[in-house]
């Protein structure tokens, strides 16, 4: 009898406390919306954002979180960072929502693929990942600025891509790299086909799949050459373990104590974010 109160008492307190997190997001949500009439209204050029965009992207940044917390795919710190960097793409575009989603989804699979290895010899195994919230802006901050950036010169919505604006490995790794890059390009291409009504006087948008792919694949071998070359790797007789340490019980394995993990994932997605617009540009079919 008393377990079955427990049981009625914790799923009344879930209750409850989805309805205050619903609540709260909705009053959170229609205050920007107020805010956004207001500023609209002063400043007489602003296009005010829908409340419905507002209210989906606080609550479902929200629920993802609470999710990625409940997995321990994220911590404390994490979770804070990953609130703004889901809330700013959303915000900025729904094709960024699906791509991140599309990322968060195919990355936490892949880091929890060979968990059980991982930990028996990597001294910085956590498990299911628990990114931090240097981990989180050392991979979403560059996308969440050049989300700020296209919020700042087209405002919150769906266009579609125009260039008439500036803009250790496996093989089982690599293709996985690639699928998961093509697989947040084509979230983002098939978001613009349902939200995007004249998708079809622009110009190809297919090649999204392609490029993300490429984009996944160039990360990953950027990221193994960066790790290899710029982050030192030993192995500590002591703990029996690969470690990112030097110490008088470690042999090194390979690297130089230049770069962190973390540096290694910024400067992988800094040069990317930096190449591939470029090499788009001048391939991409018109």
């Amino acid at each position: 009898m008393d377990s079955e109160r427990e049981i009625l008492a914790k799923e009344y307190i879930k209750m409850m406390t989805d309805m205050i997190l619903l609540c709260a997001t909705l009053a959170l949500s229609l205050f920007f919306w107020v805010l956004s009439l207001t500023m609209s209204a002063v400043s007489g050029n602003l296009q005010p954002v829908s409340p419905w965009r507002w209210l989906f992207s606080i609550l479902v940044p929200v629920m993802l979180t609470l999710r990625a917390l409940k997995r321990r795919s994220l911590d404390k710190s994490g979770a804070l960072g990953a609130l703004l960097v889901g809330f700013v793409l959303t915000m900025a575009n729904f094709s960024f929502f699906s791509s991140l989603l599309a990322f968060f989804l195919t990355s936490s699979k892949l880091t929890r693929w060979g968990g059980a290895k991982k930990k028996k010899i990597d001294a910085e195994y956590k498990e299911g990942g628990q990114r931090n919230w240097v981990q989180v802006f050392c991979n979403g901050g560059v996308p969440t600025e050049v989300a700020l950036l296209y919020m700042i010169e087209v405002g919150p919505g769906e266009i579609p891509i125009d260039f008439g604006t500036n803009g250790g490995v496996t093989p089982v790794g690599l293709v996985a790299s690639f699928l998961g890059g093509a697989a947040v390009g084509g979230a983002y291409f098939a978001t613009q086909v349902l939200l995007i009504s004249e998708l079809h006087l622009a110009d190809p948008q297919w090649p999204l799949v392609l490029y993300g792919g490429a984009a996944g694949l160039l990360g990953s071998l950027l990221d193994s050459f960066l790790g290899a070359h710029m982050q030192y790797s030993g192995f500590d007789s002591s703990i029996g373990k690969v470690v990112s340490y030097e110490s008088a019980t470690t042999q090194r394995i390979c690297g130089k104590p230049i770069l962190d993990n973390n540096a290694v994932n910024l400067f992988s997605s800094v040069l990317i974010a930096l190449f591939l617009p470029g090499m788009a540009w001048g391939m991409w079919p018109r």
